[in-house]
């Protein structure tokens, strides 16, 4: 009989669960965003699997081979219905992006990103959140581009950033806001490693097992005894940043600009800088 445990019951996401390791594959065509279903989504996977003790490892990855997660959605703040909804259980001083980025931290499983296509944005402070990120040398790709939308990033980035390398590179990222190609991700540790995109697959899922594997207790003590750091006064001081830039007209008029140029369309996510910067 398999051992491989499989869960439909989701709109934006695909679980599956294969002894001590449980996947989340993200799937909210036509470029998964971080919409408010897709967060409620996670949170709520999330909440369940931290419950269950069986579950040693959560592998993060995507059905969608050019993107991970384009970004946050660009209207989500027009929902005031889904916006409101998510605020109610966010952690104190934090906005509804950084406590997605703060539940997957706290997670008592071990989380591991396999990184195939892009993250940009929101879906970089996804994968810079997790414990560990493995990204495809051919089409692993992650970036904070916030700036040239007028606003900075808003979902934690400031403070994953400034743990994973010196600020020099950290200001490089984010005012420089272009896309890193796995190699170079790698180098800056913003990722654990890059790998060949005909082996990640293999290599997320032998390390997932051997993690997973261990005897009893063995994870949960590694991850007592090294604690995420606590980013709480960080937290709020991007959070102010980004409330203060995202109310700007300017950002607005970039927001409603992009949206009428395609914005969110497979054809123009993938080089949506280059269309940011001609603006």
């Amino acid at each position: 009989m398999s051992n491989i445990m499989k869960n439909e019951v989701y709109k934006t996401i695909r679980t599956v669960r294969n002894g001590g390791v449980a996947t989340i594959s993200i799937n909210n065509p036509p470029v998964n965003v971080l919409g408010a279903k897709l967060m409620k989504e996670l949170k709520t996977v999330l909440q369940e699997y931290a419950g269950d003790d069986t579950i040693k490892v959560i592998v993060f990855e995507s059905d969608n081979s050019e993107f991970f997660i384009a970004h946050v959605d660009i209207n989500i703040l027009d929902d005031q219905e889904a916006v409101e909804e998510l605020s109610k259980n966010v952690y104190e001083g934090l906005n509804i992006f950084q406590t997605i980025g703060e539940i997957i931290r706290k997670q008592p499983q071990v989380t591991i990103v396999k990184l195939k296509g892009i993250a940009r944005a929101g879906g970089a402070e996804f994968v810079a959140s997790a414990d560990m990120s493995f990204a495809s040398l051919e089409t692993g790709k992650i970036g904070q581009t916030e700036a040239l939308m007028g606003i900075i990033p808003g979902g934690g980035a400031t403070q994953y950033l400034s743990e994973k390398m010196p600020r020099n590179r950290v200001l490089e990222v984010i005012l420089g806001a272009e896309l890193f190609d796995a190699k170079d991700a790698e180098r800056y540790g913003w990722i654990n490693r890059s790998v060949p995109d005909s082996e990640i697959d293999l290599f997320v899922d032998k390390l997932a097992q051997q993690i997973a594997s261990l005897p009893d207790g063995v994870v949960a003590t590694v991850k007592k005894v090294l604690p995420p750091a606590n980013l709480q006064q960080g937290y709020q001081k991007e959070n102010d940043g980004w409330l203060e830039l995202v109310s700007k007209p300017k950002a607005a008029e970039i927001f409603s600009s992009i949206m009428k140029k395609g914005a969110q369309t497979p054809d123009v996510e993938l080089g949506i800088e280059n269309l940011l910067r001609s603006l």
